[in-house]
């Protein structure tokens, strides 16, 4: 199991600590998808009882990170192909929302800010990278929106996919056209259109979603077509 682990047996917010250290290995994709989440094993790993364990997982739940399974206990969630497709485009409809609010509102102080976020995540050559940087670049933009709530939304539903953004990325060719529509996007924002703005990144975000489904589904028949294969006539 990768999971950063220390020794918290003496901090008072040891479930905080946990529901940190649990979710960052899962959005990683550290933790893939369907692996077990043995609750020993992980206090073990804290030095905890399993109440703080217990308490974090539940957590993990609410936000669709892990399920509970008869007989397996808590697991790492997995996604299907259409799951996947209506999460990108919810934030398709969120997000370009809370932009056009957010130009309305933008300080200079943020778009220098977007600037630097969308240089550095254009020129960063390592993949672990990159969706730290992607989220920079939108939340610099989106945080003069006023909307705190929409964005903490925002941050469940990232949360809840990140293992698949790093893949359509680095998978799919993605690398390019983000960083151009980034720069687009940025553009628009600086002209104080926000109408152009929100398209630009209502349509970011839904070309993303499309290039990752082709992507999975190819995978997907890729793996079927080899086990009718070695199933044989």
């Amino acid at each position: 199991m990768r999971v950063e682990a220390t020794d918290i047996s003496q901090t008072a917010s040891a479930r905080d600590v946990i529901f940190d250290a649990l979710r960052a290995a899962i959005t990683r994709g550290d933790l893939a998808e369907g692996e077990m989440l043995r609750q020993d094993r992980i206090a073990q790993m804290f030095n905890v009882s399993r109440i703080p364990v217990r308490e974090a997982l539940a957590r993990l739940e609410q936000q669709g990170l892990v399920t509970t399974q008869r007989y397996r206990g808590a697991v790492v969630a997995s996604f299907s192909i259409a799951e996947i497709r209506e999460i990108f485009e919810f934030r398709a409809l969120l997000e370009s929302q809370i932009l056009r609010y957010s130009v309305e509102n933008m300080s200079q102080a943020a778009l220098e800010e977007a600037a630097r976020h969308c240089d550095d995540f254009a020129t960063e050559t390592d993949p672990a990278k990159w969706n730290a940087l992607n989220r920079l670049f939108h939340y610099s933009l989106y945080r003069d929106a006023g909307r705190p709530y929409y964005l903490q939304i925002v941050d469940a539903a990232l949360d809840r996919i990140e293992r698949y953004l790093r893949a359509q990325l680095l998978l799919t060719n993605g690398m390019a056209r983000a960083r151009r529509e980034h720069a687009a996007i940025l553009a628009a924002c600086v002209a104080r259109d926000a109408h152009k703005a929100a398209e630009l990144t209502h349509d970011h975000i839904i070309e993303a979603s499309r290039s990752l489904v082709a992507f999975l589904e190819t995978q997907k028949n890729g793996v079927a077509n080899t086990s009718n294969e070695a199933r044989g006539p």
